[in-house]
């Protein structure tokens, strides 16, 4: 597996995938997972995703945070794990940035809802998967693999390293 410090191959192939799954810590020591909308902003090391500050995750994230957020897309075989330390914000200026009328549909009063907020997780690591190939590419590749008893490398795998907090 090769070490990289690529974030724009990372983003790259999260851009297509309109949700992951953002996996916190339950006070009991459980993971749990729920769907998340990922914001289009790939500036810095960081991910943003808009969220209701009373939520259980919110909470979660100040007992513990760290998370993880897995991105698929078996369509185009891209498979990305992020590991990250989150932090609950109420930043207006990003908020503002980030915004889209769509979310009005969870914040009916817009950027004024008390309730809105930010997730934004600062990258650790993140580690990918990425085959570029077909399904039937795939499939010549296991059984030459199995004929010749060579290893099957099916593309690109490695990780990105992020900020160390």
């Amino acid at each position: 597996m090769e070490q990289k410090n690529d974030f724009e191959k990372l983003f790259k192939l999260i851009e297509g995938i309109e949700f992951c799954m953002m996996a916190t810590a339950d006070e009991d020591g459980t993971i749990r997972s729920r769907p998340m909308a990922t914001q289009r902003e790939y500036k810095d090391q960081d991910l943003y995703f808009f969220t209701k500050k009373s939520s259980p995750k919110c909470v979660e994230i100040a007992n513990d945070a760290d998370v993880n957020l897995s991105y698929s897309h078996p369509g185009k075989a891209h498979y990305v794990s992020v590991s990250g330390r989150a932090e609950v914000s109420q930043d207006q200026e990003k908020m503002k940035k980030l915004w889209n009328p769509a979310y009005k549909a969870w914040f009916p009063e817009g950027l004024d809802d008390p309730e809105i907020a930010l997730v934004q997780v600062a990258i650790q690591k993140a580690e990918y998967w990425d085959t570029h190939s077909s399904p039937v590419v795939h499939l010549i590749g296991v059984a030459k693999a199995m004929l010749t008893g060579e290893s099957y490398k099916p593309g690109d795998h490695g990780t990105v390293q992020g900020r160390v907090q």
